[in-house]
C-alpha cells in the first residue's frame, strides 16, 4: 500500500497566486520593436525603434533600476536607410566589463530583403555609442538578420545571425541557395572570429541564445530534407561549435518560413527551449528541457494546442522556476499569455492572460520577457488607430 506522503506527492499542485500589473515604459507613441535584456548589475535594458521627424528611424534604449525606475532614454544609432520589420528587430546586450552592444539593420541593395547587420558599442555604460561595422564580410546585397547577442564566456560579445550570402538576393522564396547560420565573437578591438554553423536554415525565424555554465547555446529553426522545419540548438564550448542537435522530432513539413523562431534560457547546467510548431496543420506551443547543458533535450511538454496559439514565444529562468510567454488569437483578438513551471517542467505553477493586445496581425510583433527579483517583466507592441506604441506588464508571484 502506498503511503499518504506518496499519494500526496502524486496529486497535482495547486496553482500559485500571481499578480499582473501594468509597467509604464519610456518609449514615446509611435515606437515599436521592443527588446529586453538584463544587465550584469540587475538593471533591465529596454530597446525600441522610433521614427525620426522628417524620415528615418532611431534606435533608443533605457535602463530600469529596481529602486529608481527608468534612468533616462538615450539614442544608440539612427539612419534614413534602415530595414525596419515586425519580426526582425534589434537586440541589446550589456557585458561584465561595462560595455553595452546593440545591432541595427541597414539596407544594402534594392531588393526588399537586402540588408546588413551592423553592430554598435558603448564603452561608457551606454552614454555614448560608436559603430563597429557590418558583422559579416561577404558584401552581397542579400538578407542578413534575425541576430542574437550574448556575453561570451571568458570575455567579449558573441553574435549570431541568419546569413543569405548564398541565396542570390531573391527574397524568401526561389533562392539560388539556402539561408545559413553564422556566428562571430567581438572584443573592443573588433571581430575576432566568424564561423558558419549550419548550411541550411529557415529563412526568417528568430534566433536566440543563452549561456549555460561555460557553454553558449544557440537556438534556431532548422531547414532539413523534405522541408522539415524543426528546432535545433548549436553549442559552443572549449573554443569550438559542435554539430547542432534537434530539440524535438516534430517533423513539421513546412514549404515556407513560418516567421516564428524559438526562445532559449539556461541556468547552470540546465537549459529550456520554447517554440511554435504545427505538424499536421495544428498549431502548438511546446517546451523541452536539457539537463546536460544543451548536449541533448528530454521529452517535450505541450503548453497550448489548437487554432488559437500563434507562437511568438519567449522564455526565461531563475532560481524559482521557468517562465514562458506566447501569443494567442481568439475571435479575431490577440492576447498575451504567461505560464510558470518548476525547473523539471513537471508542475505548472501558474498560467494566465497578461493582456489583450490592441491590434492584430504582424504589426503587434513579438512580446519580450525577462526576469528580475522573482518577477516576470514583459514588453510588447500594440496598435491603436493604426499607430504603434509600447506596453509593459510585470507578473509577481
Amino acid at each position: 500500500m502506498k503511503s499518504l506522503a506518496t499519494l500526496l506527492l502524486a496529486l497535482p499542485l495547486p496553482l500559485q497566486a500571481t499578480t499582473v500589473e501594468s509597467w509604464a515604459l519610456p518609449a514615446p507613441p509611435g515606437s515599436a520593436q521592443p527588446n529586453l535584456s538584463v544587465a550584469p548589475d540587475g538593471d533591465l535594458l529596454l530597446s525600441w525603434i522610433e521614427r525620426r521627424e522628417g524620415g528615418g528611424h532611431r534606435l533608443m534604449f533605457d535602463r530600469h533600476d529596481a529602486t529608481e525606475g527608468w534612468l533616462g532614454a538615450r539614442p544608440i544609432a539612427e539612419g534614413g536607410d534602415w530595414f525596419v520589420n515586425w519580426a526582425d528587430f534589434p537586440a541589446l546586450q550589456a557585458l561584465d566589463d561595462g560595455s553595452v552592444w546593440a545591432h541595427a539593420l541597414v539596407k544594402n541593395g534594392e531588393a526588399t530583403y537586402a540588408y546588413d547587420v551592423r553592430l554598435h558599442a558603448s564603452f561608457d555604460g551606454g552614454r555614448s555609442w560608436a559603430p563597429q561595422g557590418v558583422v559579416h564580410d561577404d558584401g552581397t546585397p542579400t538578407e542578413h538578420g534575425f541576430a542574437t547577442l550574448w556575453p561570451q564566456p571568458g570575455g567579449g560579445l558573441g553574435i549570431a545571425w541568419l546569413d543569405g550570402r548564398h541565396t542570390g538576393g531573391g527574397g524568401h522564396h526561389g533562392h539560388a541557395g539556402a539561408m545559413t547560420l553564422r556566428a562571430a565573437r567581438y572584443e573592443k578591438a573588433g571581430k575576432q572570429a566568424e564561423h558558419e554553423l549550419d548550411a541550411s536554415t529557415c529563412d526568417c525565424c528568430q534566433t536566440d541564445s543563452a549561456v549555460a555554465g561555460d557553454a553558449v547555446l544557440l537556438a534556431y529553426r532548422d531547414r532539413g530534407e523534405r522541408e522539415i522545419r524543426d528546432i535545433a540548438v548549436a553549442r559552443y564550448a572549449d573554443g569550438a561549435w559542435t554539430t547542432p542537435v534537434k530539440v524535438h522530432d516534430d517533423q513539421w513539413m513546412m514549404p515556407a518560413c513560418p516567421v516564428n523562431g524559438p526562445a532559449i534560457a539556461a541556468r547552470g547546467g540546465q537549459a529550456w527551449v520554447a517554440w511554435y510548431t504545427a505538424p499536421g496543420g495544428t498549431p502548438s506551443v511546446r517546451i523541452a528541457r536539457s539537463d546536460d547543458a544543451g548536449h541533448s533535450f528530454g521529452r517535450m511538454r505541450e503548453l497550448a494546442r489548437g487554432d488559437a496559439p500563434q507562437g511568438r514565444v519567449d522564455i526565461a529562468a531563475d532560481a524559482a522556476g521557468v517562465w514562458v510567454s506566447w501569443v494567442e488569437e481568439h475571435a479575431g483578438a490577440q492576447s498575451l499569455w504567461l505560464a510558470r513551471f518548476d525547473h523539471g517542467l513537471q508542475a505548472e505553477q501558474w498560467r494566465g492572460k497578461v493582456a489583450d493586445i490592441a491590434g492584430r496581425g504582424r504589426a503587434t510583433g513579438f512580446p519580450r520577457l525577462q526576469l528580475r527579483d522573482g518577477a516576470a517583466w514583459l514588453a510588447w507592441t500594440e496598435v491603436v488607430d493604426g499607430r504603434p506604441g509600447l506596453r509593459g506588464a510585470v507578473a509577481t508571484p
